[in-house]
């Protein structure tokens, strides 16, 4: 399960991804200055883009759907907690399931990287790692978005979305990082443009297949270990959340000798 993003970067550069964006008036009250590491547990507000009416929006919304389905406020926080991420495998295939019911609410999710945990045998704490892909400064992981009421500061109802990130089985890499817990070995459907782009269009929901069957190779993906994440432990050398941290004594991946479990 990924609960860690990181977007470090320019927003003219993704307004040059997405020329659509250039005279769009929702881009310019974004401050992308605060996202170089983002938590779900929080549901934290996240930009996602999405098509509105047919114009193309890039937009906050709250990461984590709200399970509207359920009345008390304690269980739909605990089962929204489940509803950060979504198995790409049960969209089409799980008619009953919620995220079938959501499956025309199609969004894109700009990353700079982001970050999951490898579980090391006899350590003590699980090491972060920063994922990127090769040769790209922005990536955007397919997400599900709905809409639903929440109380505002004035005590008023308001419209506001909150979404979910895709995950597939993770390729040869991402088992080797993501290697431990009830949800080891998944990683975030990373994608190439062309299938970014048949994500967010008016197709049928069968011709997302490609989207959803989609593998990253291994050797298009960059990974190294960064400092802890968890606790808001400030990093000795003062660095960002994604800049790489040399851990003594940690075993290359690959190693064998200091994997818990394989996929293979």
């Amino acid at each position: 399960m990924c609960w860690d993003i990181s977007l470090h970067t320019d927003i003219d550069i993704i307004k040059k991804q997405f020329p659509q964006l250039q005279d769009d008036e929702s881009t310019a009250k974004l401050d992308l200055s605060a996202l170089a590491h983002v938590q779900a547990v929080t549901f934290p507000d996240y930009p996602v883009l999405y098509y509105q009416e047919g114009r193309l929006r890039f937009e906050p919304m709250a990461w984590g759907v709200l399970p509207t389905y359920i009345a008390d406020p304690k269980l739909q926080a605990e089962r929204r907690r489940a509803m950060v991420n979504v198995r790409s495998e049960r969209i089409l295939a799980d008619e009953k399931s919620y995220w079938h019911r959501l499956r025309q609410q199609r969004c894109l999710i700009p990353v700079s990287g982001t970050f999951e945990h490898r579980k090391v045998v006899g350590w003590k704490k699980k090491v972060p790692y920063y994922i990127m892909e090769r040769e790209r400064q922005v990536s955007y992981i397919p997400g599900l978005y709905q809409w639903h009421e929440v109380l505002g500061k004035d005590g008023l109802l308001m419209k506001a979305g909150s979404f979910a990130m895709l995950t597939r089985q993770a390729n040869g890499l991402m088992a080797q990082i993501h290697n431990d817990g009830p949800n080891k070995w998944r990683m975030p459907l990373y994608l190439p443009p062309e299938l970014e782009r048949l994500w967010l269009s008016d197709v049928n929901t069968e011709e997302l297949m490609p989207v959803l069957q989609y593998e990253m190779p291994s050797d298009l993906l960059h990974a190294y270990p960064v400092y802890s994440l968890r606790g808001f432990v400030q990093r000795p050398d003062k660095l960002q959340a994604f800049d790489p941290y040399c851990w003594p004594g940690l075993p290359a991946l690959g190693d064998r000798q200091a994997v818990q479990g394989t996929l293979f």
